[in-house]
């Protein structure tokens, strides 16, 4: 949080003393609120929201050994519900969804930078359902999604390909493998093949952006939504600056590859792209473009940073539970063979790797608290009244680590997922990490290819180890909206010189495309 100048503080403390008298005079309710800590007059719980730097989930989920399942605080007026119980999770989210799937009014990020154009902070109104009409139509479906296996599969294998020159650089190449993938299914962009593209850097920067600024109560002025209204120069309101700055750069991000496609087809060069088929098929007015834009920069901005997030795991669990790699690969080899790399198609034959994937995705959900759900409607649940405007966070993590659900759940551990001995697999992580009801990842099924492909080709060809000091990797992750895992090195190799020419085979059959950059960058230069 940013230091408060006294003129802010006579403001915040003008504005509590409304919020105080408004809750006064609404404070008959027809149930209590879920329990939780008693807050202090005015300013509620606010010293109860977590400190910078913490681990959310972590925070979050001390709530539940003290409260039980579901509880709650309320910070300045608003009422915040915390679940920390996945079938309660699914009946108020999932069962209960149409009077629960709205998105709060985040202010930093939302209004002040522009992400509530976006699907994912948009409220529960027509250009949502647009939003989600506009993803179900392109990449909704597994039938949908496979149109799209040769174009992953050929930047898996650039990845491949790059690794192999560059080891010590692959949280890189997997950021360029991920970014290449969503700009070629949203725009039909080609990246930078062998250096920086500046789309993809600037993907990266707003996604650590609304990463900082997405959790509600990052920013003071989240809570305090008056402040929005302070001068620029006042002290304490740096945060304005940073919000011009991050709305700057995201407009960018949005106009700049959305001018790119309307340039390809004005030259006669249609693509199969996500952007391109939404203008095609859409209407002509000038909202069904806009909102066609934002659903394109939605599909590239999320789905690029996840993937990073998911497929980081994979490397970092392959080096701390070497076990685990070794079965894989001798499910592969069996399966598949060394004269060429698993794809989709292999995918109900591998199940040990497809366990991994599913592991991949419980062990650190990359979406730790979700994105907060907001009530449309007053109503009660458990006993419990949760109010219109309630912000309601799913701890996800505390899903994928619940002891009665998943045994030993700090462990890797895929086996976790297969019938053996007649034991029942566990709870399978798609029921949780992709979100809930209406809210749920519309992209999820191209995620999951994609995640699929990149464990099952990496194994096959690589060796993941320790680096070349033997050094442990810390189990460290994140805090914010989207979590990555923190830092860590590792020594890849060829599991031999066959998978390594294998691997330099991969050239011949997805040859490396010119970039696109050089459009964008003559673009620039007529529009200057």
């Amino acid at each position: 949080m940013f230091e408060i100048s006294d003129f802010l503080v006579g403001i915040s403390l003008a504005f509590l003393i409304y919020i105080g008298l408004q809750k006064l005079g609404n404070a008959s309710k027809r149930a209590p609120l879920p329990p939780g800590p008693k807050g202090l007059p005015l300013v509620g719980n606010l010293s109860d929201l977590p400190p910078p730097g913490v681990f959310e989930a972590h925070h979050w989920l001390k709530f539940k050994d003290i409260y039980g399942p579901i509880s709650s605080i309320t910070v300045m007026g608003q009422t915040i519900i915390i679940i920390n119980n996945w079938e309660l999770a699914s009946q108020l989210l999932g069962k209960k969804s149409a009077k629960h799937s709205s998105r709060p009014k985040i202010m930093m990020a939302g209004e002040m930078v522009g992400w509530e154009n976006s699907l994912g902070f948009s409220p529960y109104n027509n250009r949502f359902r647009t939003h989600r009409k506009n993803m179900a139509r392109i990449i909704g479906s597994k039938r949908a999604a496979a149109k799209y296996d040769r174009l992953q599969e050929a930047e898996v294998a650039h990845f491949l390909l790059h690794v192999l020159d560059d080891p010590e650089r692959f949280i890189d190449h997997i950021r360029k493998e991920a970014g290449s993938v969503i700009l070629k299914i949203a725009y039909g962009y080609t990246a930078e093949p062998f250096k920086e593209d500046k789309l993809i850097r600037m993907a990266g920067q707003a996604m650590d952006d609304v990463t900082a600024a997405g959790v509600p109560g990052a920013f003071l002025v989240d809570i305090l939504p008056l402040l929005r209204y302070v001068p620029d120069w006042v002290p304490g309101a740096s945060f304005k600056r940073l919000a011009k700055k991050w709305a700057s750069e995201l407009d960018d991000l949005a106009e700049k590859p959305y001018a790119f496609v309307k340039h390809q087809h004005a030259s006669g060069k249609q693509d199969n792209s996500f952007l391109s088929r939404l203008l095609e098929v859409g209407e002509s007015t000038e909202e069904a473009r806009f909102t066609a834009k934002w659903s394109a920069l939605s599909l590239y901005a999320a789905g690029a940073d996840t993937t990073v997030s998911s497929i980081s795991l994979f490397f970092l669990a392959m080096i701390l539970y070497p076990d685990v790699q070794e079965k894989a690969q001798e499910e592969i080899d069996g399966v598949i063979g060394n004269e060429r790399l698993p794809d989709c198609s292999d995918r109900p034959s591998l199940p040990y790797v497809n366990a991994v994937v599913k592991e991949v995705l419980r062990w650190n959900p990359v979406v730790p608290m979700g994105l907060p759900h907001t009530s449309i409607v007053d109503d009660v649940f458990e006993g419990y009244f949760i109010p219109k405007d309630a912000l309601i966070m799913p701890n996800i993590w505390y899903f994928a680590h619940d002891p009665e659900v998943h045994h030993e759940p700090m462990r890797f551990n895929p086996e976790r997922f297969l019938s053996t001995d007649g034991s029942q697999p566990e709870q399978d992580p798609h029921t949780y990490t992709f979100g809930f009801g209406r809210r749920v990842c519309p992209g999820r099924v191209l995620a999951d290819n994609a995640l699929f492909l990149n464990i099952a080709q990496s194994l096959a060809v690589l060796h993941i180890r320790k680096d070349e000091y033997g050094a442990q990797p810390e189990l460290l992750f994140t805090p914010g909206m989207i979590s990555h895992p923190e830092p860590f090195k590792a020594a890849i190799t060829p599991r031999s010189p066959h998978h390594e020419r294998l691997i330099r085979s991969l050239e011949q059959e997805f040859p490396w495309e010119q970039s696109d950059s050089h459009v964008i960058e003559k673009m620039q230069r007529q529009a200057s």
